[in-house]
């Protein structure tokens, strides 16, 4: 049931994201969430709140028409109230002409279980692959 647990609230973020659903999306997150897209974007590692984080994927998303990420084959590791979650995925994200734009790679969620839900402490993507125009 813990596994069962940890995969599905890493699924809910990728589905809550694609649906749009925000306030939902809030909810599979801790207070502050370290996230990592530096293989996509350089930077650094960014620790946000969900609100912060909510705001910058509404945004971000915003700009497409629809978006899918699919995770697949997740890796769980349990260790106490924390664990761990490697999955790889394939995002495709639809633009308003049509075309569309699909990255692949893996995603390493961390999570940690407050009042016996588990939550999205950090988050790190690792593209592998993208195909299309950005």
């Amino acid at each position: 049931m813990e596994r069962h647990d940890i995969i599905d609230t890493c699924l809910r973020m990728a589905w809550h994201a694609d649906q749009r659903q925000w306030d939902k999306l809030a909810e599979v997150f801790s207070g502050k969430v370290t996230l990592d897209y530096t293989s996509l974007n350089g930077g650094e590692p960014v620790t946000l709140t969900p609100a912060q984080i909510i705001d910058g994927w509404r945004a971000a998303l915003g700009g497409y028409a629809a978006t899918q990420h699919l995770l697949g084959h997740p890796l769980v590791v349990v260790d106490g109230d924390t664990a761990s979650c490697t999955a790889p995925f394939q995002a495709t994200h639809r633009k308003s002409d049509d075309t569309l734009w699909t990255l692949g790679g893996t995603y390493r969620f961390a999570l940690t279980r407050t009042g016996g839900s588990w939550r999205i402490t950090a988050v790190v993507m690792t593209a592998a692959w993208n195909d299309g125009v950005r």
